[in-house]
């Protein structure tokens, strides 16, 4: 249980505040923390938001429920699968839509490469965030690239895909790509990712910057509402995709990696082994993937019965939820994210107190943020 005096840390000393953001290469956005610092030690925090709104909410609103899919690509700009995903599902319980199983294989294989290239962004992040200069990430951006040369053979994209489709996806993908998926999956990533061990979990500077920091119990963050690797890191296996499963997650073997430690270097951990796990999950996928359609027929304009639905996924960074209201009509009357980001960035003010500032950029850097998703 991390403890902390306010009045005893700032007994005699007179306080400073300092920002730290909101500039960009510095805070995996556009980012702004004020804290208050005495001396070296945080004394309090507070996380300031909106410099990237974009009011997706509001706008989606306004549009049709087909035109609101290219939305949730920039919602969480590093997972845009996972959000594409959340969507249509969503939608699709809403208006009773069956998704051919082919598709679901799909999904979850595009999804789970998307959960491994939006881990390697938050590897090259936290290794810059700790000073290791630029080696890491290079090394990590190799890996990246080539996972988006598969993307981009698909959606023609490497970014904002918009590839999911209500009732299914907007293409197939061609049987020699999913054997040049499976092969680098199976070989080059996993060689890449020894390096990339090597290069985090072996370096003793990391170590000595990571042990021990950030360390929370699982009450404390279950208390805060936080989700995803950095809830698992504290030893709760908590995740969707085995609790809840949808896609192709229940036709498929993989485990779900925890640490007991909790504190910053076990976050790292965690995210490591997921990668390897994700890559996992994609070969079996490839192996077993069944033959038939990869969408049915929905209306070009849909309008779905008055009802409401709430639907949760397991995004890279905890759990990703989708609320929707239809009142009959082409447009939602009310759509709502529950970022599993903004919950984890919102428990800063009770993180960082008693920490050193070096130490909260840390513990910061361990949320894996992305901006987009918070200032929707």
């Amino acid at each position: 249980m991390v403890t902390f005096n306010r009045a005893d840390a700032c007994a005699g000393t007179e306080t400073v505040l300092l920002n730290i953001g909101p500039q960009h290469p510095s805070t995996h956005g556009v980012t702004h923390i004020l804290v208050e610092l005495s001396g070296e030690t945080v004394v309090a925090a507070k996380p300031i938001l909106g410099y990237l709104h974009r009011g997706i909410e509001k706008l989606a609103e306004y549009r049709t429920w087909q035109q609101d899919l290219v939305y949730t690509d920039r919602l969480d700009y590093v997972s845009q699968i996972g959000n594409e995903w959340a969507y249509c599902r969503a939608v699709e319980r809403l208006t009773a839509i069956e998704v051919p199983e082919r598709a679901e294989w799909i999904r979850t294989l595009f999804c789970e490469l998307n959960r491994i290239t939006s881990h390697i962004m938050w590897y090259a992040g936290v290794t810059m965030d700790i000073g290791t200069m630029g080696t890491p990430f290079i090394y990590a951006f190799k890996a990246r690239e080539r996972i988006y040369d598969f993307f981009e053979a698909v959606t023609g994209a490497r970014m904002m895909y918009n590839y999911f489709r209500f009732g299914g996806v907007r293409c197939d993908v061609a049987p020699g790509l999913l054997e040049d998926i499976h092969d680098y999956l199976g070989g080059e990533f996993l060689e890449l990712m020894d390096d990339l061990d090597a290069l985090l979990l072996g370096n003793e500077i990391v170590q000595s910057r990571m042990k021990g920091i950030g360390a929370f119990t699982t009450a404390q963050l279950v208390e805060w509402g936080i989700t995803g690797p950095f809830l698992r890191a504290s030893g709760l296996a908590q995740d969707l995709r085995k609790d809840a499963p949808y896609g192709a997650y229940d036709k498929v073997e993989f485990a779900v990696p925890t640490s007991t430690v909790s504190d910053s270097f076990a976050r790292c951990e965690v995210r490591m082994a997921e990668m390897r796990e994700a890559a996992s999950i994609c070969r079996q996928v490839i192996e077993r993937m069944p033959e038939g359609d990869i969408s049915v027929k929905v209306p070009r304009l849909l309008k779905p019965e008055a009802g409401e639905v709430y639907v949760r996924t397991e995004s890279p960074r905890g759990e990703l939820g989708i609320y929707l209201v239809s009142d009959g009509g082409p447009k939602p009357y009310r759509f709502r994210v529950r970022s599993p980001i903004f919950y984890n960035i919102s428990a800063l003010p009770k993180m960082l107190p008693g920490w050193k500032l070096q130490d909260a950029l840390v513990i910061f850097g361990g949320i894996d943020t992305s901006m987009g998703e918070i200032d929707r």
